[in-house]
């Protein structure tokens, strides 16, 4: 039995109009100034504390704050982390497809409680059999601990892994498991500059990107 493990934020769910909302908040009680929402998502993908940095970085904020402002953001954040965050389109018949294939998880650098908060109130949760979040280990993506972590979870000894970023990349390369690209995320450079063995825009079809991996795999 093989397994797929997916990233949340920019792979099954766009989640940065959430995390817009909760950074103008922050802003607002600081008395600093708002940001749009194209700032915002280029961010996101190192988890909470280097989000907020990036925030703080771009208001000149001073560093000392850092701990602080991560919990003020969290709160803020987790007060209604599924306002406004949607799956792609197509997630969830995908999800339904492989479920009934493969195992599946999630490796995430997300905190667990919002992700379990998402994928409950998305319906999505009961897809899912290891769910790795940002502040379950010492480590965070692209270490790729977290990953193994989430494959030891699943019984599993191998994954395919499929996110949306850089980020994601890494983490798939460095632990030594193929990546699969989708391109509709929150990626930073182009498609090209991305290490991938497969990559696709349309959650339809990534069921059958699976089986051609795991197939070759299997030979």
């Amino acid at each position: 039995m093989t397994a797929v493990v997916f990233d949340l934020d920019g792979t099954l769910v766009d989640s940065a109009p959430d995390l817009h909302r909760a950074a103008n908040a922050l802003m607002d009680q600081l008395g600093a100034g708002r940001f749009d929402l194209a700032e915002i998502t280029s961010f996101i993908g190192n988890g909470v504390p280097v989000l907020v940095q990036r925030i703080m970085e771009a208001r000149g904020l001073a560093t000392v704050q850092h701990d602080r402002l991560v919990k003020a953001f969290l709160r803020l954040y987790e007060a209604d982390a599924v306002a406004l965050t949607r799956t792609y389109p197509g997630v969830a018949d995908a999800l339904g497809v492989l479920a009934a294939e493969v195992r599946l998880g999630i490796c995430t650098n997300k905190p667990a409680a919002p992700t379990r908060e998402i994928l409950t109130a998305l319906d999505l949760i009961a897809h899912f059999g290891a769910i790795t979040g940002g502040d379950s280990l010492p480590v965070r993506k692209p270490d790729p601990a977290m990953l193994r972590a989430t494959m030891d979870g699943l019984g599993v000894a191998t994954c395919v892994f499929v996110g949306d970023s850089e980020v994601d990349s890494e983490t798939a390369l460095r632990a030594e498991v193929p990546f699969v690209l989708f391109t509709e995320g929150y990626r930073k450079t182009g498609l090209d500059a991305i290490p991938h063995v497969a990559r696709f825009s349309a959650f339809a079809d990534l069921p059958q990107i699976i089986r051609q991996i795991t197939t070759q795999d299997a030979v």
